[in-house]
C-alpha cells in the first residue's frame, strides 16, 4: 500500500493563523468593517482554546462571500498569500514537504482552510493534493453554504480515510503534521503523529502520548531542499 504525508497549514506550513492575516489583508484595502475584523479574531480565540465550534463559525463566515464571485475571490487570495502569507513559511516544515515527495510518498494538504489559501500554497511547495473545506458555488458565484463535513477535527478523519480508500493509502504507515489539540482525532489514526509547535492541550497530550514533538521557526536555516523560498 501507499504512504502518505498530510500537512496542517495553519500553525504548521505556515507559523501564523491566516484568518486574522485575511482580515488585515481586507481592513488594510477598506473591504471590511472593524467589527468583521473583531469577529475573526473571537473566532481565532476560541480555536486557540479548543473551544471552535465550526458549524456557529462557518455560518457567521458566509454573509461575508454569499454572492461573490469565486474568480474573483481566488484572484484576490493569490495577491494576499503572495504579499502576506507566505513570507511565513516554515523552512523546516517545506523541506519535510520535499523530502516525504523524494520518499515517494504522496503529500496531500488537510486543512479547514479553503482552496483559495490552499492552492498557491500547494502550488509553491509542489503538493498534488488538497483536502480542504469547499464552499458551495453555483453559477460562478458563492451560495454561502460550505460542503459537509467540514475539514475540521472529525471532518479531517472523513476525508482522509476517503483519500486513502481511493489511493490504497495506510493510514497506519502515514505521517500528519499539525499543531492543533483539534487535530487530535487525526493524529490517533495515523502511524507518525508529527506534533508542531503545539498548543498547551496537545503539548501534554503528545508528552503524555509519547509523540515527536518539532520545535521550529520561520528563521530556522533554509536549505536547497526547502523548496522556492
Amino acid at each position: 500500500m501507499a504512504v502518505a504525508a498530510f500537512f496542517d497549514i495553519d500553525g504548521t506550513l505556515i507559523s501564523k493563523n491566516t484568518g486574522p492575516l485575511y482580515m488585515k489583508f481586507l481592513r488594510r484595502r477598506g473591504e471590511i468593517r472593524r467589527r468583521d475584523a473583531a469577529r475573526t479574531l473571537y473566532l481565532f480565540l476560541r480555536y486557540k482554546l479548543g473551544l471552535l465550534d465550526i458549524e456557529r463559525a462557518a455560518a457567521s463566515s458566509s454573509g461575508w462571500i454569499r454572492g461573490r464571485s469565486e474568480a474573483a475571490v481566488a484572484r484576490h487570495c493569490r495577491v494576499w498569500y503572495r504579499e502576506m502569507v507566505r513570507q511565513y513559511l516554515q523552512p523546516t516544515l517545506v523541506r519535510r514537504v520535499r523530502e516525504h515527495r523524494e520518499a515517494g510518498h504522496v503529500v496531500a494538504l488537510l486543512s479547514s482552510s479553503t482552496p483559495y489559501l490552499a492552492t498557491p500554497l500547494a502550488e509553491d511547495l509542489g503538493i498534488e493534493h488538497l483536502l480542504v473545506s469547499r464552499l458551495v458555488i453555483e453559477n460562478g458565484r458563492f451560495t454561502g453554504e460550505v460542503q459537509r463535513p467540514i475539514c475540521y477535527g472529525a471532518g479531517k478523519i472523513h476525508w482522509a480515510r476517503r483519500f486513502a480508500e481511493e489511493r490504497g493509502i495506510d493510514l497506519g504507515a502515514s505521517w500528519f503534521y499539525t499543531d492543533s489539540v483539534t487535530d487530535l482525532p487525526m493524529l490517533e489514526i495515523v502511524g507518525h503523529p508529527e506534533i508542531v509547535n503545539p498548543d498547551p492541550r496537545l503539548r501534554r497530550e503528545a508528552r503524555r502520548r509519547g509523540w515527536n514533538v518539532m520545535r521550529v521557526s520561520v528563521h530556522d536555516p533554509v536549505t536547497e531542499a526547502s523548496g522556492r523560498r
